[in-house]
């Protein structure tokens, strides 16, 4: 009798086997990439009363540029067998700012460079082509799709598995310490904050810049908490006590916010003028303590309820009254697919390209020349990163590895390929709890699947009928919470 798969074979006549690399990447070029602008969207060059503003920014169908001159649009397989890079250029509109009026009239389009394009993705000309009309073009009427043609080579970003950002983890530590940390990410920057309770219930917070430990009262009076706010903040008699008992021991009891503010300046920048102390303590609290929930002055309060939150399950877990987080639950790990790691890197490309045109309008205006802002972008710059990375597999991160060689062993071992998962842990230490298979592991992961040495159980990849979603805007999810007054507004 033979064996019918007609579940699976009707999943995968609707699906695409490599349909999270193309949704991931196609949520990048409709939204990563505005996001990357929006974020460094003023250019300001040392050059008195001048900017420059950038807006919107679009992408065009894959083109080649001929001997010529003439450009005309390129398949995979042309860009293939010519040893070309399957590219979009990329325009963005701006706008001169001169004493800081926006000059409407001077502003334009222009070319920054070009960004590659994923195989099968809204970019991708055989998008939604039938097969007859696909096999009439010379391609691959079966090919999946899913990766990137790097000067005539078929390249693959691999998925990396990470710890979810912005979730308070909470673990025991030896010696009865126990630890809740966050990886605060955004755009720019991630930053690793945690709330340390000891044996004896003192809390410490450690963030970026500050490595021992600063007393959590301290830190809650400079955000702008009262001793009654951080009571408030927290539930259970037993918390309460701990947060009493760290008041009543910490020098910070009877200072107002700007005595804490000075004393955090004392602490981080001594021997310095108060002056500087006092910046130096506000940049800390503004940008290096969770910059997820914002980087102004404004969201002080929130940061403040946010460690107190982090502190209260600190103790929950060190009164046994809620189990420790597991690292390796996958509920507690995200994983960064294309669309995420070509956000890193078009992130970083496009500071440099910032960077790059600073320089040049400032060398135009030092030599007395007329300044012009389409003439001062170098295209160049932001293509050149893009593809050094995309070549090499190294990432802004520090990451190697990331993008690979399309395995074109068999049609098999190319879709394994295209939904293989690392995990950044190095491969030289045991980490045997990392390798094991997780019983959450259950219809996400193959759990036989793995390489034999070293890299066992480190790199896995996707079953075959998983689904990643791609994530949710957090900010839209808040303000309807706000709205439907099921979360208190901040006063």
């Amino acid at each position: 009798m033979s064996e019918t798969h007609e579940v699976l074979e009707a999943y995968l006549s609707t699906t695409s086997i490599v349909q999270q690399q193309i949704e991931s990447y196609n949520r990048f070029i409709r939204m990563g990439l505005q996001k990357v602008i929006d974020a460094q969207s003023l250019v300001e060059p040392d050059v008195s009363g001048f900017a420059i503003k950038f807006g919107n920014i679009r992408l065009e169908q894959p083109v080649i540029i001929e001997a010529d001159s003439s450009t005309r649009r390129v398949m995979p397989n042309e860009a293939l067998a010519r040893n070309l890079t399957y590219s979009a250029p990329v325009y963005i509109t701006y706008t001169p700012v001169v004493s800081g009026i926006e000059k409407s009239d001077s502003s334009g389009e222009a070319f920054i460079g070009e960004l590659p394009v994923m195989v099968k993705s809204d970019m991708c000309y055989t998008r939604n082509i039938t097969r007859e009309q696909l096999i009439n073009e010379g391609e691959d009427p079966d090919d999946p799709g899913g990766y990137f043609i790097i000067k005539g080579t078929e390249r693959v970003l691999v998925g990396i598995e990470d710890l979810a950002p912005n979730r308070i983890i909470c673990t025991k530590e030896k010696n009865s310490t126990v630890t809740a940390k966050v990886f605060s990410t955004t755009v720019n920057f991630r930053a690793r904050c945690s709330v340390t309770r000891d044996e004896y219930g003192i809390f410490k917070v450690v963030f970026p810049t500050i490595t021992k430990g600063m007393d959590l009262v301290l830190v809650l009076r400079a955000l702008g908490l009262q001793t009654k706010d951080m009571l408030d903040g927290v539930s259970g008699n037993e918390i309460r006590n701990d947060i009493l008992l760290n008041v009543d021991l910490s020098k910070a009891k009877e200072m107002g916010p700007s005595e804490a503010i000075l004393e955090i300046g004392h602490m981080s920048a001594p021997n310095q003028a108060k002056t500087y102390q006092e910046k130096r303590a506000e940049l800390q609290l503004d940008t290096y303590i969770l910059p997820h929930l914002g980087t102004k002055s404004e969201f002080r309060k929130e940061k403040a309820h946010f460690l107190l939150r982090m502190a209260e399950r600190a103790s929950l877990v060190a009164y046994n009254h809620v189990k420790q987080d597991d690292k390796d639950h996958y509920a507690n790990k995200r994983i960064k697919l294309a669309g995420d790691l070509m956000e890193e890197l078009f992130n970083n490309a496009f500071k440099f390209l910032v960077r790059d045109i600073k320089y040049h309008i400032e060398r135009t205006t030092a030599r007395g020349r007329k300044l012009s802002v389409r003439g001062n972008i170098n295209a160049d710059t932001l293509t050149e990163k893009i593809l050094y990375s995309m070549g090499t597999g190294s990432w802004p991160a520090g990451q190697t590895g990331v993008s690979q060689v399309l395995d074109r062993t068999n049609f098999t071992s190319s879709l394994a390929h295209l939904r293989r998962v690392k995990s950044p842990l190095a491969k030289k230490h045991p980490h045997f709890k990392a390798r094991d298979v997780h019983g959450t592991h259950v219809g996400k992961l193959c759990p036989s699947e793995t390489p034999e040495g070293t890299e066992v159980g480190l790199t896995r990849y996707l079953a075959i009928m998983s689904k990643v979603t791609v994530g949710a805007d957090h900010k839209a999810l808040e303000d309807k919470l706000k709205e439907l007054k099921m979360i208190k507004k901040e006063e």
